[in-house]
């Protein structure tokens, strides 16, 4: 091949359908967990995170509550991927043996998300949330029906492997994964670029500035007990009593499970079979299982 502009571009073509056909065939949990939010500079303000709006009966005034303003910010970070091939392998026509580098590129690319993701959901026993509390934990600042502060937990404690229940189903998801520069596909390939010069060879990357954060940890729930029906039964009832930040109710419903590989047996267990020791199962099929190798 002839290092002219337009043969690298059409080289730079052919890897970038190899990406596209990478990051196309995966399946990406983060839309499932993460309120996706488009960022428009080097981080974002979720002031209005924690505020749950609640109806009550209109009788006499509008009752005026001042809702406190969360400083909470999810400031995005950088990162890349990036690989060179030798010039003299576009030169000899060799370069259809790099096809399968670029189409995992392109997984690694769509996987990303859901690693980071991941990553902040299983460190949530330690990593503050927007009320400054780490987003488990026993003593969530909250109110009851009468305006009465109180706390409440989104955790059981124990000992084992924790594992993960989330209402998916909210506007506002447990987790935001927020997109300043989505992941693109780049090159260096022109013959007087210093990095050519200088190297004899051309890199190709991709490139994103996006980062996750912790939306409201109402809509999450951890528990280190055994995966069992008994303690999936107590963590739905406990994710069901949460209030909001005027005291009500909100309506959560556990209906994603998320465990990682090692849980995975126990969740099927407990959600895919209709039977388990000659009685029904009676949570069948009652949540959505996500297993994450992401959880490791």
């Amino acid at each position: 091949m002839l290092i002219i502009p337009e043969s690298m571009d059409v080289l730079f073509n052919a890897f970038n359908a190899c990406y596209n056909e990478g990051f196309s065939g995966v399946e990406s949990h983060a839309k499932d967990v993460a309120l996706v939010t488009n960022s428009q500079s080097a981080q974002e303000v979720y002031p209005w995170l924690g505020q749950f709006p609640g109806m009550r009966e209109w009788i006499g005034d509008r009752y005026l509550k001042s809702l406190v303003a969360y400083d909470y910010f999810i400031k995005n970070k950088k990162f890349e991927s990036t690989v060179t091939i030798p010039r003299e392998k576009i030169e000899d026509d060799q370069y259809g043996i790099f096809a399968p580098v670029f189409k995992q590129m392109g997984r690694v690319s769509a996987q990303h998300p859901d690693k980071e993701l991941f990553f902040l959901l299983k460190n949530g026993f330690t990593i503050n949330c927007y009320d400054g509390r780490p987003f488990f934990d026993a003593n969530h600042p909250s109110f009851d029906d009468q305006g009465n502060q109180i706390t409440l937990s989104n955790i059981q404690d124990g000992t084992g492997e924790p594992w993960y229940l989330l209402d998916t189903k909210q506007p506002v998801k447990p987790m935001v994964w927020q997109v300043r520069i989505p992941y693109e596909f780049t090159t260096v390939t022109r013959p007087d670029e210093m990095s050519v010069f200088l190297r004899d060879e051309f890199a190709y990357g991709i490139r994103a500035r996006v980062n996750a954060g912790f939306g409201f940890w109402q809509c999450a729930y951890s528990s280190r007990q055994a995966l069992n029906a008994e303690n999936f039964a107590l963590a739905r009832a406990a994710m069901a009593g949460l209030r909001g930040d005027q005291g009500q109710i909100l309506g959560i419903e556990g209906n994603t499970l998320v465990v990682s590989a090692n849980l995975e047996a126990q969740a099927r267990l407990l959600l895919k079979a209709t039977f388990t020791s000659a009685t029904s199962n009676v949570w069948f099929e009652s949540a959505k299982l996500i297993v994450s190798p992401f959880l490791a």
